[in-house]
């Protein structure tokens, strides 16, 4: 075994059980977005059934990718995931661009789950945080109350993280439970309501352009999402140094946590599309209105809960969706920190990322996180929207490297099956990076230009850092 590995391994205690590790992996994947983005990415760029090819097709791409991150875990298990596998594959400039990327893709989506909470909050009662000082940027209204509450999210679950790893753990199988019983229940909802009906997902795609070639557009433009909404189960890898079960399980734990999110995305798309509001003729009318709506009515998950179940269904979905979220920040505190400790060890960051405390995590990486994303409630949802869209990016380029340095070993070692997972994989990768940064005619996936400034600026940080090193 390398020097490195058993260097980057040593400190940890092996505290984190199986149901721990996938409650980890499965809340990093379902968080805000799942509620979110039925609303007002899915069924506005593909309809019901669209972001129902799109979301499964993703789900089976991430399976295959899998595939790599096993493959590479039995070799590598330690903490740092892809960054360990690029850098031990391609040398320590790969491995920063790997991590570089990746670090993004992570610590922008903490702050995006906390801000996240302050939309139950206008859900349920519009003005109940709406006090103190108010501006705006980007047409997002910020208050101090919401930026209470975020940051109160943030420095709460920092302090968690920080404590012993199975307390972290066990904390998020608990939320992760109560997650899934609130989306349980508004499924079983819709399912057995008289008034709920499979004719409501009429259309099945979205009806713009559909009849020129439109259908795979649409597709492809909510498909292109998955490096965002899948990420999370790449946490697994982050954990092996801490998981007390054994290594023949971490395949079937990432497996499982990217099937129930597949089923989680695309049971709230269609329960939003079947629960549309009685004043509205269709899911299409709906969306088109959603920006203007407020209350329960902005949120499409939501307004669907209530059509079912009434208040009570907006209260059961609202308390899901603040587990979901809670799990998001608490499940990327665990995986950055990780990442920012193997970046440590490896002498890209300084040793102060890799000192672990007192309950043998790496406490100073989360204070980190923390400070960076105490920033973000202070900026509002729009701007840091542009942040999440270009860590699409980062989460595609993390899982090209994996992929790469799967097929990398297997050619070594002769392995007809991982050259062809680690050739795939890596296909898809570059496929998802060109959707995201190339404008396609046709295709609504490509990034915004604010996004692009930011990418710009991210890279350019990544260089000068770089160069200042080596």
């Amino acid at each position: 075994m390398p020097d490195y590995v058993s260097k980057n391994s040593s400190g940890f205690e092996r505290r984190l059980s199986l149901i721990n590790v996938w409650s980890l992996a499965f809340g990093c994947i379902v968080g805000w977005g799942a509620y979110v983005m039925p609303g007002t990415v899915f069924l506005k760029r593909a309809g019901p059934f669209g972001t129902l090819i799109a979301m499964e097709t993703a789900a089976l791409i991430m399976l295959i990718m899998s595939y790599n991150y096993a493959y590479m875990m039995k070799r590598y298990p330690v903490s740092g995931g892809e960054f360990v596998y690029a850098k031990r594959s391609f040398g320590d400039k790969h491995g920063f661009i790997c991590a570089w990327f990746l670090s993004l893709c992570y610590i922008s989506i903490i702050p995006m789950n906390a801000t996240a909470l302050c939309l139950i909050f206008r859900a349920l009662k519009p003005e109940a945080l709406q006090f103190g000082f108010h501006y705006v940027i980007a047409g997002y209204d910020i208050y101090l109350g919401e930026v209470l509450l975020a940051l109160s999210a943030l420095i709460i679950f920092a302090l968690v993280s920080m404590k012993r790893a199975e307390i972290g753990g066990k904390l998020q199988t608990i939320f992760v439970i109560i997650l899934l019983c609130g989306i349980g229940i508004v499924i079983c909802g819709i399912i057995f309501n008289p008034s709920a009906s499979l004719l409501k997902l009429q259309p099945m795609f979205h009806p713009k352009d559909a009849e020129h070639g439109g259908v795979v557009s649409q597709i492809i433009s909510v498909l292109v999402v998955a490096p965002w909404a899948y990420v999370g189960y790449d946490i697994v890898p982050k954990l092996t140094s801490e998981a007390e079960f054994e290594p023949k399980f971490i395949k079937s734990v990432m497996d499982t946590s990217i099937l129930c999110g597949c089923f989680v995305y695309t049971g709230l798309t269609l329960t939003a599309a079947i629960g549309i509001p009685e004043s509205y003729s269709s899911w299409v009318e709906y969306i088109a209105d959603l920006p203007k709506l407020s209350g329960a009515e902005s949120i499409a998950t939501f307004s669907a809960a209530r059509q079912v179940l009434g208040q009570l269904g907006v209260i059961v979905i609202s308390i899901s969706g603040m587990m979901a979220m809670l799990t998001g920040i608490l499940g990327f505190y665990v995986g950055t920190s990780r990442l920012l400790y193997a970046m440590s060890k490896a002498g890209m960051l300084p040793e102060w990322f890799s000192e672990l405390n007192a309950n043998k995590v790496p406490g100073n990486a989360v204070k980190f996180c923390l400070c960076v994303s105490s920033l973000a409630p202070f900026v509002g949802r729009n701007a840091l929207g542009w942040t999440v869209d270009m860590s699409s990016i980062g989460g595609a380029v993390s899982l090209g490297y994996t992929s790469l340095s799967s097929m990398k070993i297997a050619l070594a070692e002769g392995r007809t099956d991982m050259k062809i997972f680690g050739s795939v994989g890596f296909i898809f990768s570059v496929i998802f990076v060109l959707l995201l940064l190339v404008p396609v005619s046709g295709l609504n996936c490509s990034l915004e230009m604010p996004s692009y400034i930011l990418l710009i600026v991210w890279v350019i940080l990544g260089m000068k850092f770089y160069s200042r090193k080596y």
